[in-house]
C-alpha cells in the first residue's frame, strides 16, 4: 500500500471525492467508516487521515447517503441513485439560470427607465448595487456548471450559451452605466471622477470578457 500511496501523494480534495465514489460505485455495498479507512488509501491511495472528512462533505453534498443503524453509522451510493442526484441538481442550476435572466430583464428595463427619467443619485446606487449581485450570480451558476462538467454535453452547451448570454448582458448593463456618466458630465459639467466619488461607482467598472 505505501507504494500506492507514493504514487498517488498529494491529491486534491476533489480527487479523493472522486476516488471515494469510484468506491461505492465498483463495490455497489454497504460500508462502515472503518472499513472505508482501510479500503481507500489501500486501493484508491487516500490518505486514513483524510477518509472520515472526505466521507462527511459527501454525505453533506447528498451524494453518499449515511445512516445510523443501533450504534453504528453504515455509508452508501448506488450509481442509479447518483444519476439521481446528479439530475436534481441539474434542475437546480435551471432554476438558478431562469431567475437570472428574469432579474436579468428587470435590471434592464430599470436602466433604460432611469435613463429616461433622469434618476436621483439613490437610484443610480440602487443599479449598480444591482449589478454586482448579477455578477456574483453569474459566477455561482459558471462554477455550478464546472463541477458538472461530465453530464450531458447538451446540457452543457445550453448552459455555457446562457452563460455568454448573461455576460453579454452585464455588459450592455454596464455600457448604461457609462452612458448615465457622459450624459451628466455634458448636461451638468460634472467630472466621472466626481460622480463615482458621490454615487459609490467603482472606478475600475469595466466591461467583463
Amino acid at each position: 500500500s505505501s507504494g500506492i500511496n507514493a504514487e498517488y501523494g498529494g491529491l486534491s480534495v476533489d480527487e479523493k471525492r472522486k476516488r471515494m465514489m469510484e468506491v461505492f460505485y465498483e463495490k455497489k455495498d454497504v460500508f462502515q467508516l472503518k472499513e472505508l479507512e482501510k479500503i481507500c488509501p489501500k486501493e484508491k491511495g487516500i490518505t486514513p487521515m483524510s477518509v472520515k472528512d472526505i466521507l462527511q462533505s459527501l454525505v453533506d453534498d447528498n451524494m453518499v447517503c449515511a445512516e445510523k443503524i443501533g450504534t453504528s453509522n453504515y455509508f452508501w451510493c448506488f450509481p442509479s441513485q447518483a444519476v439521481l442526484t446528479r439530475k436534481r441538481r441539474l434542475e437546480d442550476i435551471d432554476k438558478e439560470v431562469d431567475t437570472l435572466k428574469k432579474r436579468k430583464a428587470n435590471n434592464g428595463a430599470a436602466i433604460e427607465e432611469a435613463k429616461k427619467a433622469r434618476v436621483e443619485g439613490a437610484e443610480r446606487s440602487g443599479l449598480l448595487e444591482e449589478l454586482g449581485v448579477k455578477e456574483k450570480m453569474l459566477a455561482a451558476v459558471a462554477s455550478e456548471v464546472l463541477k458538472y462538467k461530465e453530464c450531458d454535453p447538451e446540457i452543457l452547451e445550453q448552459k455555457k450559451k446562457e452563460i455568454t448570454l448573461c455576460k453579454e448582458a452585464i455588459n450592455r448593463w454596464t455600457d448604461n452605466i457609462f452612458s448615465v456618466q457622459s450624459w451628466c458630465k455634458n448636461k451638468f459639467g460634472i467630472e466621472t471622477k466626481t460622480m463615482c466619488q458621490n454615487f459609490g461607482i467603482p472606478e475600475e467598472l469595466d466591461y467583463i470578457d
